[in-house]
C-alpha cells in the first residue's frame, strides 16, 4: 500500500503516547485500509493497528475458529492490553442456534467481553412501505429471543447497535420488554439523526441499556431533497461528546468508547421525499413533527464548520491517507479533551 511508509510513522508517534483508558477502533474506522489489504489478499490485523494507535480496545470481526488460533489471540490480545468485543451472527432460525452458539463460546474464550450486532440497514432507503419494515422488525425481535438464552449460558452481552433501523424509543421499548442483563445497546452517537432525532434525544432513550459505543462526530448540511450526514473529525461537528462520555462514565466507569470516524462521502437523509415517510406509522411507529422541525432546525443552524469530507474522487491511497488524518485528529481531541 502506497500510504503504509506515513501511517507507520504516525502509529509509531501515537503508539509513544501515553495510551488512553476508554478508546478503542471499530472496523469501519479503518474501512479503506481493510479493503486495501483484501484487495492484496492480506490480512488486515486490527489488534497491531489499534495497539499501534494507542487504544485500548477494539471491535473486530468474528473470533477464531480453532482452539490455538483463539488461545494465541488472546494472549496477543492481553500482551497489548486491549479489550475486544466480537461480531457474530445471530440466529436466524432455530437450526442456527449451535452455530451460534460456537461463535459465542469462542468470543469468550478468546478474551471477548461482548458481542455486537448491527441487524439493519438504512431502514429509508430498505424498505418501501412499512409493513415490510414492520416484518424485518419482528425478524430481529426473533432472532434476539433465540440468541438470549445462549448469551446468558455463556455470561456474555450482546450490544445492539442503533444502525439506522429504529428510532431510539423504538430499540429502547424493546430492549426493555426482552428484559434480560445479557442483552443491551452498542450506542452509535450519530446514526440516528438520519431518523430525524438529535443526539441527545438518542443518548437519553438508549444510554440506560448500553455496554459500548461508536463515538463520532457529525457533520450536516442542506441539499435539495432533505440533508447530508456524515462523520466529521471530533469538535468539528453538532455532537456534544463532552457531556455524553462524562454521562455514561458516571453509570460505567470502564465503558468503552469505539471510534468510529467512517471516511467516506456524506450520506444523504431525503426526508423532502414520499420514500423515506413510507416506513413511519403514526400508531405503531410515529415520527412526529416537531423531531423533523427540530432536526432541520439543527442543519440551519449548524453549517460544517470546514467542507464535509469527499472522498469518492480519490485514489485509494489518498483515501487511505485521508481515513488516517481524520482518525488522528480524532484520537489527539479524544486524549485532549475527552480523557479517553
Amino acid at each position: 500500500m502506497a500510504a503504509a511508509g506515513s501511517a507507520a510513522a504516525l502509529s509509531r508517534k501515537a503508539a509513544a503516547q501515553p495510551r488512553g483508558r476508554g478508546l478503542g477502533g471499530s472496523p469501519t474506522a479503518f474501512s479503506h485500509r481493510v479493503r486495501a489489504a483484501r484487495e492484496a489478499k492480506q490480512e488486515f490485523d486490527i489488534l497491531d493497528h489499534c495497539h499501534e494507535l494507542g487504544l485500548s480496545g477494539t471491535e473486530t470481526f468474528r473470533p477464531p475458529a480453532t482452539p490455538e488460533a483463539i488461545r494465541s489471540y488472546r494472549q496477543k490480545a492481553e500482551a497489548y492490553g486491549l479489550r475486544v468485543i466480537f461480531n457474530v451472527p445471530l440466529p436466524k432460525t432455530s437450526g442456527d442456534v449451535t452455530a451460534f452458539d460456537s461463535g459465542v463460546k469462542a468470543a469468550k474464550e478468546a478474551g471477548g467481553i461482548a458481542i455486537h450486532a448491527a441487524m439493519t440497514g438504512r431502514r429509508y432507503e430498505d424498505f418501501d412501505a412499512f409493513a415490510a419494515f414492520k416484518q424485518n422488525f419482528e425478524l430481529c425481535r426473533r432472532m434476539v429471543e433465540l440468541a438470549e438464552p445462549v448469551l446468558r449460558k455463556h455470561r456474555m452481552r450482546l450490544a445492539i447497535e442503533n444502525h439506522k433501523g429504529w428510532r431510539s424509543a423504538e430499540q429502547a421499548a424493546w430492549i426493555k420488554r426482552v428484559g434480560s442483563e445479557w442483552v443491551g445497546v452498542c450506542l452509535d452517537f450519530g446514526n440516528n439523526l438520519s431518523l430525524c432525532e438529535t443526539p441527545e434525544q438518542t443518548f437519553e432513550n438508549l444510554e440506560p441499556y448500553t455496554v459500548f459505543c461508536h463515538i463520532k462526530d457529525m457533520g450536516l448540511e442542506s441539499y435539495r431533497d432533505g440533508f447530508l450526514l456524515s462523520e466529521v473529525p471530533f469538535g468539528h461537528g453538532v455532537t456534544n461528546l463532552r457531556q455524553m462520555v462524562r454521562d455514561l462514565r458516571k453509570r460505567d466507569p470502564n465503558m468503552l468508547f469505539c471510534l468510529e470516524m467512517i471516511t467516506r462521502d456524506p450520506l444523504k437523509i431525503p426526508v423532502f421525499t414520499d420514500k423515506y415517510w413510507a416506513t413511519f406509522d403514526d400508531s405503531y411507529s410515529p415520527l412526529p413533527a416537531r423531531d423533523l422541525a427540530r432536526v432541520l432546525r439543527l442543519v440551519r443552524d449548524n453549517p460544517p464548520k470546514t467542507p464535509l469530507p469527499r472522498i469518492d474522487a480519490l485514489s485509494a491511497a489518498a483515501r487511505i491517507n485521508a481515513e488516517d488524518e481524520y482518525n488522528r485528529q480524532c484520537i489527539d481531541y479524544a486524549r485532549r479533551h475527552l480523557d479517553l
